[in-house]
């Protein structure tokens, strides 16, 4: 499937005069994730010449801050799905759905790579939106309140691409916001492995597999 064939899947999902429709695109860390979701909105938003009809809502502003995962002792787990406030995630894409044809902006939080923390409020949501692409780990998780997240999406792609590219990307990005390659090697074969192959088991639960090159 092209890029220009998930296009138009994506616009078909939007019905004129029809409600606000979330779709979610999940998959493994590293797997290009945010890539397709922003490259699929601004495409979108060209098409039409409307900066204000389509909308990307991350999952990563729902991360739990450190200071909590300290607290509840799994900061060396963190990125693993109860490190996570699933519940507040699933509770904003409720809103956005209902509030779909109001008038004010929803804010939704966004998360600061650099500092690796949630930033409360920073990606605003405006009315005229009429598709939101949510992407992160666990979006097709079946179990707690990742399940109110799926029941919430009105479509979910699982983004896929080949293994040791995933991992190469991976230890990139650790090296880039801050580890050093030791520990940015331990991490990847580490807490991200393990989370990668939750996410891997949710795979035939999407609506749609995208291989991404």
């Amino acid at each position: 499937m092209t890029f220009d064939d998930l296009c138009h899947r994506a616009r078909s999902l939007v019905r004129d005069g029809g409600p606000r429709v979330l779709l979610g695109i999940a998959g493994s860390p590293g797997a290009g994730k945010t890539t397709l979701a922003e490259r699929l909105v601004r495409a979108l938003e060209g098409e039409r010449g409307d900066g204000a009809w389509a909308a990307h809502v991350p999952m990563d502003g729902f991360h739990l801050a450190d200071a909590e995962l300290d607290r509840l002792g799994r900061r060396d787990r963190k990125g693993a799905p109860d490190t996570f406030d699933a519940a507040g995630y699933a509770a904003l894409l409720r809103r956005l759905r209902e509030e779909g044809d109001g008038e004010d902006i929803v804010y939704a939080p966004g998360f600061e790579r650099e500092l690796e923390q949630p930033l409360a409020g920073a990606l605003p949501v405006p009315p005229t939106a009429r598709l939101i692409v949510t992407e992160g780990n666990y979006l097709l998780l079946g179990t707690g309140a990742w399940t109110r997240v799926r029941a919430a999406l009105d479509e979910v792609w699982f983004c896929e691409t080949d293994e040791e590219e995933r991992v190469r990307r991976l230890i990139a990005r650790h090296e880039r916001f801050g580890k050093a390659h030791t520990e940015a090697v331990a991490w990847t074969h580490g807490t991200d492995r393990h989370n990668a192959a939750l996410v891997a088991s949710t795979r035939e639960r999407a609506d749609l597999v995208v291989r991404v090159g």
